[in-house]
């Protein structure tokens, strides 16, 4: 059994010739339909202009297992062929319209890219007289497929003799996202939307930013409310504002809710009183809470940068309940580095490094256990202060104490760069 495979690419199939069983001309391609509710890498059919069609006639959807390659790779419809269903416009990708010249997002890269050409692979597992497939293989984004395009009135292979002068710049299918400007069919162009959502959200944020308004708002409102509001922490509060303008206040509140509660107050604190009263009130009672308490200080102080998600235990409590604290913790555990002891007044009596869980005996007392030396800071200390214990100390986070020296938040180094950053 031999497979058969043959590169092309979209430019060098747009206005081909498609023959009927005959051997006469039966139609042109025009267009490039992929539904990815069947296969997402694969094309489902061509959409060919009819040589004898009436003005106004729509093009005939020939789906691609109705074709058969001839001589030079000419096109022929088999016998029996016929037109079929054309997918619902909502459900279905047309290459040359919403791929050639728009924006997408290389998720490998991590970066936004321009298509120029898309290049795809006749295939068969049993020859070239067996059933045909056309798969997506990789976007150009590179001079070769510009080139190509230029060049797609000329025969296919003076064509493809100049554009191989180029060294071509490629992304394999699998590593692109689609976006669409228009936020009501996003659903059809979220072909690897899982694979946007792994991403790092800094990376994600440098995305947004790198996008047009409209692209920015429709990848924005296809993530999920957590990676959403990941991305959203690490994008500029201008950027912040205009993200979620568009958005009702319940969405926002979801979004928000899964936010860190300092990164939440912050965002909060840019909107008008009556915009983040409205957020505010759609929000869980809970994290509702956290946040209100968080607005009533000063972005600048310790306080506007602290966050209340921490773990703290009683001096009393052993291994067992640290390792229960970890498992319901429901902040952003990946920036948790210690845990804090707190005696019958709320104040810290000892701060015991996460790494130092590891290496306890089972049912060990934290207290027991080796910790490392405190420092802290006054709530209303300003952001300079921060940045400079942060610096002098080396710190991984920083306590911040009431005025009855009581814990109330931590800062983590991430809120002190980005204040750096703010203020550069």
């Amino acid at each position: 059994m031999t497979k058969f495979n043959q590169r092309t690419s979209v430019s060098a199939l747009m206005g081909a010739s498609v023959m009927d069983a005959q051997g006469a001309l039966y139609g042109r391609v025009s267009e490039f339909v992929v539904a990815p509710e069947i296969a997402t890498s694969q094309v489902h059919g061509l959409l060919l202009r009819r040589s004898a069609g009436k003005r106004g006639e729509q093009p005939a959807l020939i789906l691609i297992t109705d074709l058969r390659l001839g001589q030079g790779n000419e096109m022929h419809l088999r016998e029996g062929a016929s037109p079929a269903v054309l997918p619902a416009e909502e459900s279905r990708l047309m290459l040359e319209r919403d791929l050639l010249d728009q924006q997408i997002i290389d998720v490998h890269g991590r970066k936004v890219v321009r298509v120029n050409d898309v290049d795809l692979v006749w295939e068969s597992a049993n020859g070239e007289g067996a059933e045909l497939s056309l798969r997506i293989a990789e976007v150009e984004i590179g001079l070769r497929g510009a080139v190509r395009r230029l060049l797609k009135g000329l025969h296919a292979s003076t064509a493809d003799r100049i554009a191989a002068r180029f060294s071509p710049s490629l992304i394999p299918w699998d590593f692109v996202d689609l976006i669409d400007r228009d936020p009501s069919r996003r659903v059809k162009l979220k072909i690897e939307q899982n694979r946007l959502e792994q991403m790092h959200p800094s990376d994600i944020a440098d995305i947004l930013e790198e996008l047009a308004p409209a692209e920015r708002q429709a990848l924005f409102i296809s993530l999920n409310e957590e990676t959403a509001a990941e991305a959203l922490e690490e994008v500029k509060p201008k950027m912040q504002q205009a993200l979620i303008e568009s958005l009702d206040s319940g969405q926002i509140a979801d979004i928000v809710e899964e936010m860190d509660p300092g990164a939440a107050a912050d965002l909060l604190s840019e909107l008008s009183d009556e915009r983040s009263e409205e957020i505010l009130g759609k929000m869980e009672p809970e994290e509702r809470q956290e946040v209100q308490e968080l607005l009533e200080f000063s972005g600048d102080s310790a306080a506007g940068r602290m966050t209340t998600d921490y773990i703290a235990l009683p001096a009393t409590a052993v291994l067992g309940q640290a390792i229960e604290a970890l498992r319901k913790f429901e902040g952003d555990i990946e920036i948790v580095t210690d845990i804090y002891l707190l005696d019958e007044e709320g104040r810290i009596a000892s701060l015991i490094p996460l790494v130092q869980l590891l290496l306890a005996q089972p049912n060990a007392a934290l207290a027991d256990l080796p910790h490392s030396h405190v420092v802290t800071c006054d709530i209303n200390e300003n952001g300079r202060k921060v940045a400079e214990l942060f610096d002098k100390y080396n710190l991984r986070s920083l306590p911040v104490l009431d005025s009855e020296q009581r814990l109330v938040g931590v800062i983590h180094a991430e809120q002190v760069i980005a204040l750096l950053r703010a203020n550069r």
